[in-house]
């Protein structure tokens, strides 16, 4: 279990198993509970880190708070140009090796996904949560959720997802014993996310 955000008091645990429409065991899923709670106040959040490291960006999916920043160190020898698109945070990092002088702050919920113009290959995401409580999966596809009170609304969202990355698939859990959710997903094969709309060469 991975709490990203805040402490939710002890309560009897909501065990969860995300699946794929063939049985598959989905590791970082991205779980959010849906409760009325304030934000937590941009200057208590941590600056987060995206690295890119062998052409990939680490980690891969990475989970922040709304008003988080996030760095963007580029651990490779080689430059990277990194971008999204998203409609939660379109940036850009022109082509740059090392430390950038700033970084990002995403302000808005929502899924962004991440690009380098010169190498189509990376893929990254950054899930950036509106609650305070959020969780991932482990290899098991599995989370222990504290729930205190049922019913309890909660969002599922995976990369490997076929609705739309920005969409999330809303439960209402009504029980405490181990439930299973089964996600929609594509191929393992990293999806074509950018096609040819950036490119400039390669190193």
């Amino acid at each position: 279990m991975s709490l990203f955000f805040g402490y939710f008091p002890l309560a009897a645990a909501v065990e969860l198993v995300i699946e794929d429409q063939h049985g598959n065991k989905l590791a970082n899923a991205v779980i959010e509970l849906n409760f009325n709670t304030e934000q937590l106040a941009q200057s208590n959040l941590p600056l987060a880190t995206m690295d890119q490291v062998h052409k990939q960006f680490l980690p891969e999916l990475l989970v922040v708070q709304q008003g988080q920043k996030v760095n963007f160190p580029n651990s490779d020898n080689i430059r990277h140009h990194v971008y999204s698109f998203s409609q939660a945070k379109p940036f850009q990092l022109r082509l740059y090796s090392g430390q950038p002088k700033e970084p990002i702050i995403f302000e808005q919920q929502g899924v962004v996904v991440l690009g380098c113009n010169i190498h189509d290959s990376m893929v990254g995401y950054i899930y950036v949560a509106s609650s305070e409580y959020v969780y991932k999966t482990d290899k098991k596809g599995h989370v222990s959720l504290p729930i205190n009170t049922l019913p309890a609304q909660l969002s599922v969202w995976h990369s490997l997802q076929t609705a739309p990355l920005e969409n999330k698939k809303m439960i209402t859990i009504n029980s405490q014993n181990q439930l299973r959710v089964i996600v929609n997903t594509s191929s393992l094969v990293p999806r074509n996310t950018f096609g040819s709309k950036f490119k400039v060469g390669n190193d």
